[in-house]
């Protein structure tokens, strides 16, 4: 793969660091009051088209098609929205004694709140062949359970079925409109940043954090693993395979929209979010080197099932 082949693939990475170095270069652009007007511009269109992007892209069809896998959607949610917050908050309690940036940490602890992208744990689920409709459902569903107290969302599933039609048909690019939409939400975030002088932050923390995060992802993906596996299961090594991405992955399409929701006006906001910025990069880089090693065990795996399940022949005498 050619190198502008491969920077058109991962023009989103390149963006938030594009826009990061521009905030820190002319921050005074994207700060409140400035021309940009983030306090409307951000606060309200920008966020909104994410939320109403969102509800849009979503194929409640393959959904419905997925609705019977009752346990295995149990298992993903749960454990996205309850095992791994709960974990993160108790090894903060450890990591709060040390000198790591308290705000990162804060950081941290969000990125195990949020919900899971509808993307890029359906795309790896596909490149490995697990189960799809799966993966599309606790992609879709957690993302959905993410924002259930924004009405808006509501009104998309009524609007989607009106013009689904014409969605179909046109097949608008609904993932490349929300990441330039989630890279002006990132410029303006980190303008509020270096604008603030008195916001440091240090080498140390910012290495401790992005080796917590990889640890992370790659201990959940084992632990999924192991949870999927075992003798009374049931699961199928397709659905292992997307219970392993749905269960790790969070969606930083949606997830930056809330944390400017939820933490606005907070001269931190942008020390807050760096945790999530390096989990994204983070879960598609880990996700794609693990594709061919998933899937060599997913296809051996099935190989001797379907050998086990195969009736033996009669004995002759």
């Amino acid at each position: 793969m050619g190198l502008l082949e491969r920077l058109r693939k991962e023009w989103f990475i390149l963006g938030i660091v594009l826009v990061i170095a521009a905030a820190r270069l002319e921050p005074a652009v994207g700060v409140k009051g400035g021309p940009l007007k983030p306090e409307i511009t951000i606060t309200y269109i920008a966020v909104s088209a994410i939320f109403f992007n969102s509800g849009l892209s979503l194929k409640t069809e393959e959904l419905t098609s997925a609705l019977m896998h009752v346990k295995l959607h149990l298992f993903v949610q749960i454990f996205t929205l309850v095992f791994f917050p709960t974990a993160i908050w108790l090894f903060l309690q450890l990591l709060s004694i040390t000198p790591i940036n308290e705000w990162l940490l804060k950081g941290l602890q969000t990125v195990g709140c949020m919900p899971p992208p509808v993307s890029s744990a359906v795309i790896l689920t596909k490149a490995v062949g697990g189960n799809e409709a799966a993966a599309i459902f606790n992609s879709a569903f957690g993302s959905f359970l993410g924002i259930v107290i924004t009405p808006l969302l509501l009104l998309l599933f009524i609007v989607r079925r009106y013009i689904k039609d014409w969605l179909e048909r046109k097949k608008p690019p609904f993932g490349t409109i929300s990441s330039c939409v989630l890279l002006m939400i990132i410029y303006t975030t980190f303008c509020d940043t270096f604008a603030n002088p008195n916001i440091d932050l240090d080498k140390f923390s910012l290495i401790i954090i992005v080796f917590i995060i990889f640890s992370v992802q790659m201990s959940f993906m084992f632990l999924t693993f192991l949870f999927s596996t075992r003798n009374n299961s049931s699961f199928t090594p397709a659905d292992t395979v997307a219970i392993i991405f749905c269960s790790t992955h969070k969606s930083l399409t949606l997830g930056i929209p809330m944390l400017k929701i939820v933490f606005a006006g907070y001269e931190h906001l942008s020390l807050i979010s760096v945790p999530l910025l390096i989990y994204h990069p983070a879960q598609i880089l880990l996700g794609s080197l693990l594709v061919p090693t998933i899937k060599s065990w997913m296809v051996s795996r099935q190989k001797a099932l379907k050998l086990t399940r195969q009736p033996k022949a009669p004995v002759k005498v």
